[in-house]
């Protein structure tokens, strides 16, 4: 076991919105359902337990992913998990290469789990660790420190304000463009001391001054937003009669797709849908007060007759 391995199985991982997935999912006897974003498996795990009939794809970007996670539920549940390795927004080709053209119903977790944060290089503030917060090193070729080594003062900003909603974005790429000019940011500490230096002193704030920049660069490294619009769309060529879709966000930007996503259905005349969350549904004071992780997660589900 690699180093990354022992990350990646020390961390534990606590699956937000459990019991208002099962409810929306509501999986049935017999079906197939699809988790396109697998990470520890605790949601696959509750599926499969909840419904012991069933069947439950496990996806995910991340090959170590399906390595270790993966490998656990094919031990623990047999034939009624099938892990594969794929980046979620190709959902109906990587189905179709396993020969599973129609599902019952699809949920995805747009969150990136403490597991995938303490495995991944470059994601985490408090490890240094060179700046490469790729998810998939197969799937995407530019590292985080790349787009910091490369890209102009606009770029940074435009980067830092859309995809971080980051205050202080042109500030803090006027301070990487100036910092590169004598030495190249490699590692998250140099990343976020630098921002620490140029952000206003926000004492008794929770969170790192760092953060949003942080985000910024992992969603476009990972390209985020564009493979959760493909995602959507992709997902409704592979949806059966009667089928549901429930997704998980966590930051205004992804819930906004999402929502965008389901008003559009409503008016597509292909499609008859039913959106089963008028108000996006959010965490319970009890689950927030044993997983953190819950606090910022929004979930939407919409149930399909294709």
């Amino acid at each position: 076991m690699n180093d990354s391995e022992k990350t990646i199985t020390q961390v534990q991982h606590k699956p937000v919105l459990l019991q208002e997935v099962l409810q929306f999912l509501a999986p049935q006897p017999r079906k197939v359902y699809v988790d396109v974003t697998l990470g520890g498996g605790g949601h696959t795990r509750a599926i499969l337990t909840t419904q012991p009939d069933c069947t439950v794809i496990g996806m995910d970007w991340d090959e170590q992913v399906i390595k270790t996670t993966g490998e656990k539920l094919k031990a623990e549940f047999g034939d009624r998990f099938i892990p594969i390795w794929s980046n979620f927004s190709k959902i109906n080709t990587a189905l179709a290469k396993h020969h599973i053209h129609k599902v019952d119903g699809i949920l995805a977790d747009f969150g990136t789990s403490q597991m995938q944060i303490a495995g991944t290089p470059g994601l985490s503030i408090f490890q240094d660790k060179f700046l490469d917060m790729r998810m998939s090193k197969g799937l995407f070729k530019v590292t985080a420190q790349e787009v910091l080594k490369t890209f102009s003062e606009k770029d940074l900003a435009k980067i830092f304000f859309e995809y971080g909603e980051e205050r202080y974005g042109n500030r803090i790429a006027r301070a990487i463009v100036e910092f590169r000019q004598k030495d190249q940011l490699r590692t998250t500490k140099q990343l976020a001391e630098l921002i620490e230096n140029v952000v206003p002193n926000c004492k008794g704030s929770k969170i790192h001054p760092a953060t949003k920049v942080f985000q910024a660069l992992r969603i476009y490294v990972n390209k985020e937003l564009e493979n959760i619009q493909s995602f959507l769309v992709n997902s409704l060529k592979v949806l059966a009669q009667d089928s549901r879709l429930v997704c998980i966000s966590f930051h205004s930007l992804e819930d906004r797709i999402v929502k965008q996503f389901f008003k559009e259905q409503e008016k597509n005349p292909l499609v008859i849908t039913k959106i089963l969350t008028p108000k996006v549904c959010t965490a319970t004071p009890e689950e927030l007060e044993y997983n953190r992780s819950s606090r910022s997660a929004k979930l939407r589900a919409i149930n399909f007759n294709i």
